[in-house]
C-alpha cells in the first residue's frame, strides 16, 4: 500500500521528476494569515502565491492557518498530513505536481472556533483572507447581512454578549461573525489587521467591509466599529485560476508523479492571476514576487476579466450546449462557437474597457481562448450555464449598456444572450438532448418563456430581475434579440 503524505514520508518524493516543493520549511513557518475557506481554489491560489512570496522574500512568518466554515471534509484531508497537500498543474500537453508546506494548521469553524478566533486576534496574524463563495457571506437580497438568518442572529447575539463584557464560548456560526469576534479580542492590544476577501464578487473588499459593519452595528459594538475604522483595511482583490474538480485519475496520476497518496491533492490549470488593491494596515507577504498585482485600483482588471473572460465563458457555454456540446473546451473547437467567443471580445467587450496597467487585451483574449481550450480543466457547459440571470446581468448587460450609449448595436452579446433565452425556452440541444436549468430564478424563466415563439423576447425582456429598463426599452437591442432569438429557435427541434 502507498504511503500517506506527511512530513514524515515527504523525504521520499524528493528529486523526483516534474515533482517540487515545499518552497518553504514546514517546520520553521509560523502562522501569519489566518484564512477561512479553505477549499480547492484558495488551495490553489493565494496559498501558492503566498508560499512562492514567502521563499523569494527569505521569510518563514507567513504561514497560513486554514479554516472550513462548513464540512470538515478538508480537515480530514490534510490533519493526518501535517497540513501538506500538492497542487496538480495540467496544461494542455504538460502536467507538473507542487508539494505545499504553508498550511500550518486547519480546523473547523464550528469545532475549534476559541483557537479561530484567537488566532485572529494574535498580533503575529497580519492578514485575515476569505473565499468562502458569495452564499457564504449571508447576504440580504438588498446586499446588506441577512440579519434574519438564524446563524447571523446567533454572532449578533454573541458578539453583543461579548462587547458586553460576558466571555461566551459559543462557536462562531458564520465567516463574518468570525472576523468580528476576531477583532473584538484584537482590539484589546490594538495592532491593526487587513481582511482579504478573494472570492468573485464585485467591490469584493468593500462588499466584506460592508457586512462586518452590518453586523456590529446590530451588536452595538460601537466601540468597535471606531477602531475598525481606525485599525483595520479591507482591499479589493481580483483572482483567476481555473481548479477543476479532483477525480480518481487526478489521484492516480498525482500518485504515479509523488510517490505518495496525497488526500488533499488539489487541480489546477497553469494560469493564475492575483490583483490586489496596494491598502494594507500593516505588513503583509511580499505577494509581488511571486506575480501578484500590488495596485491602487482593481477596479479596470476586475472589469475585464468580468467581460472578456467570464462573459466569453457564458457565449461559449450557451451556444455550445445548443449545438451539441458537452465540454467546453469541444465548444470552442465548433467554428461557429468560436467565432462567437471571438467577435464577442473584439468588437463588442474591448472598446468598452481600459487596458490595466500592463494588459494588453488581444493578449489577454488569446490567452483566455488558450485556457478554454486546454481539456484539463474538465468544466462542462452546463457547468458554466448554472445561474444565468444572476451571472449575464454582469457579464454582458453592462458591455450591452455601453455599446448602446456609444451608437452601435453589440450583435455577438445579443446573439449571447439570444443563445440563453433559447437554452431557457427550449431545454435541449439539436440532437433533443435535455438541457436542465438551474437557476435560482428558474419558475420565473419558465413562465417567461412558456408561450408562443413570436413574443419570447419580448417576454424574456420584460424580466427586470435580469434586463434593466434602459436596455430592454432600447428599440435597437430588442429588435435586434428578437431576430436572433427566431434565427436560433429555427435550429433546434
Amino acid at each position: 500500500m502507498t504511503d500517506r503524505l506527511s512530513p514524515t514520508t515527504l523525504a521520499h518524493a524528493a528529486g523526483r521528476a516534474d515533482v517540487s516543493g515545499p518552497a518553504v520549511d514546514p517546520g520553521a513557518t509560523t502562522v501569519g494569515v489566518v484564512h477561512l475557506g479553505v477549499g480547492a481554489f484558495h488551495r490553489a491560489h493565494q496559498a501558492v502565491f503566498t508560499e512562492a512570496a514567502a521563499a523569494a522574500a527569505g521569510e518563514s512568518h507567513w504561514g497560513i492557518f486554514g479554516v472550513t466554515p462548513r464540512s470538515r471534509r478538508v480537515v480530514d484531508q490534510l490533519e493526518p498530513q501535517g497540513g501538506l497537500y500538492s497542487v496538480l498543474t495540467k496544461g494542455a500537453g504538460s502536467t507538473s505536481l507542487q508539494v505545499i508546506g504553508s498550511m500550518r494548521d486547519v480546523a473547523h469553524l464550528g469545532s475549534r472556533s476559541a483557537d479561530v478566533l484567537a488566532a485572529i486576534a494574535a498580533p503575529t496574524t497580519h492578514v485575515v483572507s476569505t473565499t468562502v463563495s458569495e452564499k457564504g457571506y449571508h447576504r440580504a437580497h438588498d446586499g446588506r447581512l441577512d440579519l434574519a438568518d438564524d446563524a447571523v442572529a446567533a454572532d449578533v447575539a454573541t458578539l453583543r454578549s461579548e462587547v458586553g463584557g460576558t466571555t461566551s464560548d459559543d462557536a462562531a456560526r458564520t465567516p463574518v461573525g468570525a472576523i468580528a469576534r476576531g477583532l473584538l479580542r484584537r482590539a484589546g492590544h490594538g495592532t491593526p489587521i487587513t481582511v482579504v476577501c478573494c472570492d468573485n464578487m464585485v467591490d469584493n473588499g468593500h462588499v466584506l467591509r460592508g457586512l462586518v459593519e452590518d453586523l456590529l452595528d446590530a451588536a452595538g459594538a460601537t466601540e468597535l466599529r471606531t477602531w475598525l475604522d481606525d485599525a483595520v483595511r479591507f482591499p479589493m482583490t481580483m483572482v483567476d485560476r481555473i481548479t477543476p474538480a479532483t477525480t480518481e485519475a487526478h489521484h492516480a496520476e498525482a500518485t504515479a508523479l509523488l510517490g505518495l497518496r496525497d488526500e488533499g491533492l488539489v487541480v489546477a490549470e497553469p494560469f493564475r492571476q492575483w490583483v490586489v488593491e496596494d491598502d494594507f494596515a500593516g505588513p503583509r507577504p511580499r505577494w509581488e514576487l511571486a506575480g501578484a498585482v500590488l495596485t491602487r485600483d482593481v477596479r479596470p482588471y476586475e472589469r475585464a476579466k468580468l467581460r472578456m473572460l467570464n462573459g466569453t465563458h457564458s457565449a461559449v457555454a450557451y451556444l455550445g450546449a445548443l449545438r451539441g456540446h458537452r465540454m467546453i473546451d469541444e465548444a470552442l473547437g465548433d467554428p461557429e462557437v468560436l467565432g462567437l467567443a471571438r467577435r464577442l471580445m473584439d468588437e463588442d467587450v474591448m472598446p468598452t474597457l481600459e487596458a490595466p496597467e500592463g494588459v494588453d487585451l488581444a493578449e489577454y483574449r488569446d490567452s483566455i481562448l488558450e485556457r478554454f481550450a486546454n481539456p484539463a480543466t474538465g468544466y462542462t457547459t452546463l457547468q458554466v450555464a448554472g445561474d444565468g440571470s444572476q451571472k449575464l446581468p454582469m457579464r454582458i448587460l453592462g458591455t450591452v449598456a455601453d455599446r448602446l450609449a456609444a451608437g452601435t448595436v453589440p450583435a455577438a452579446a445579443v446573439r449571447t444572450l439570444a443563445a440563453w433565452i433559447a437554452f431557457v425556452a427550449r431545454g435541449r440541444d439539436v440532437e433533443g438532448r435535455e438541457l436542465p436549468l438551474d437557476d435560482p430564478l428558474a419558475d420565473r424563466l419558465r413562465e417567461a418563456a412558456s408561450g408562443d415563439d413570436a413574443g419570447l423576447a419580448d417576454r424574456m425582456l420584460a424580466l427586470r430581475a435580469v434586463f434593466p429598463e434602459q436596455v430592454a426599452d432600447d428599440p435597437r437591442f430588442r429588435e435586434a434579440l428578437r431576430t436572433e432569438v427566431r434565427d436560433l429557435l429555427r435550429t433546434i427541434p
